[in-house]
């Protein structure tokens, strides 16, 4: 059954929230009314707050629900809920007086009683926030509020309006050869510039690296992955564990010890992502855990789907010393990743246009699920539920 609200008590839920102040409101009113007239039901006046961009379509749709809670997280207002697993959410945000947009990811409630963790947590944030480079989701900020004697920490960061290079291959298959060489290309200019500050990422994936709208590459969560990976797979379950990353794409010897391991482990998992780009699932993609983490550090790397004849053999080359299961048998650094590529798309035939800068007609015509911020539709009949870190 739909949820209902009448007009009176969406607006008392919406004077609760601060969203508006009382002189916003009651012009909102008057322009609504002289166009509408007036209404028993709520949801009409919250449908013309989103057409007039006052209100988010994730804001319409909890005040909808008689939620006044949930839109604040210190200086920031939540404008839509990005993502959401077991123990941690990622909101697009606004700062309430820098009116500068960005993500917010919240750290696990359940972790941030380990005053080692937190310690951990913001001296690596430190360190990220640091680097500037256009191939880096920038850290703006780690934060702190209390709600309901609940302290809730979250990172601020840099808000890229793309997809992930697993969203885009699972959406549309693998890409082609001069696609893939360029994505891991930006990728590996974006680590080198992490490495030279003596940051190592340790979870390389696809899901990792996203496509702005621009056809820029992002490396997310350079150095904090550790700290929000709660995925299927992750070995990443506790911070002081010896073993992190992501099962199909880790290491050798990182899945072995972690923290022994040095900036080519990442080489090693950008090969697997490379792999990934190419034939459309990571290299040892069956089995349970442990032979997939076995396979990496045994088992040569498999061939390409048949199917792929176009991929150059000088291309899958590159990928093989990337996948080196030898450390010193890789490529020395992430800057020589970089220029290996540059000169092999320089070197490729000119036949199919460069993929330099532009992006998959998918990211063209498709904006990206946080464009739901600003979005006019009307609001479903039943909204969506929407949890938030903070009560609601």
């Amino acid at each position: 059954m739909a949820i209902k609200i009448t007009f009176d008590s969406f607006l008392a839920v919406l004077k609760r929230s601060s969203l508006l102040s009382e002189e916003q409101l009651n012009a909102l009113l008057e322009k609504f009314r002289a166009a509408n007239g007036n209404t028993s039901e709520g949801k009409p006046f919250a449908e013309f707050l989103v057409r007039q961009k006052i209100l988010t379509v994730w804001q319409a749709e909890k005040l909808l629900q008689g939620k006044h809670k949930g839109f604040f997280l210190g200086r920031y207002r939540l404008l839509s809920l990005l993502g959401k697993g077991g123990m941690s959410s990622v909101y697009l945000a606004e700062h309430t007086v820098m009116k500068r947009r960005c993500a917010l990811k919240v750290l696990p409630a359940k972790r941030v009683s380990d005053a080692s963790y937190l310690g951990r947590f913001h001296r690596e944030a430190q360190a990220v926030a640091s680097l500037d480079h256009p191939n880096i989701v920038r850290a703006y900020d780690v934060d702190m509020t209390t709600d309901g004697g609940v302290d809730i920490h979250f990172l601020s960061m840099e808000f890229v309006q793309g997809k992930s290079l697993l969203e885009i291959v699972q959406a549309h298959g693998p890409v082609s050869a001069r696609e893939a060489a360029e994505y891991v290309r930006q990728s590996a200019r974006g680590l080198e510039h992490a490495h030279h500050a003596g940051l190592v990422h340790r979870d390389i994936k696809p899901g990792n690296l996203l496509l702005s709208p621009e056809g820029i590459i992002k490396v997310l969560d350079l150095g904090l992955a550790r700290f929000f990976n709660e995925e299927e797979g992750s070995l990443t379950v506790e911070h002081d564990e010896k073993v992190l990353g992501t099962a199909d794409y880790i290491s050798p010897e990182q899945a072995i010890d972690s923290h022994t391991v040095d900036h080519r482990t990442d080489i090693y998992s950008l090969g697997c992502t490379l792999y990934f780009l190419l034939s459309g699932h990571p290299p040892y993609n069956t089995g349970a855990l442990h032979q997939r983490l076995i396979a990496h550090q045994t088992k040569p790397v498999p061939p390409l789907p048949p199917e792929r004849t176009d991929i150059p053999e000088s291309l899958v080359a590159i990928m093989h010393k990337m996948m080196a299961k030898k450390v010193e048998d890789r490529y020395a650094s992430a800057a020589q990743v970089a220029e290996t590529l540059a000169a092999w798309l320089a070197d490729t035939s000119t036949a199919e246009t460069s993929i330099a800068g532009a992006i998959p007609p998918a990211i063209a015509k498709v904006p990206a699920a946080t464009v739901l911020a600003t979005a006019a539709k009307p609001l479903p009949s039943k909204p969506a539920s929407a949890v938030s870190p903070v009560s609601a």
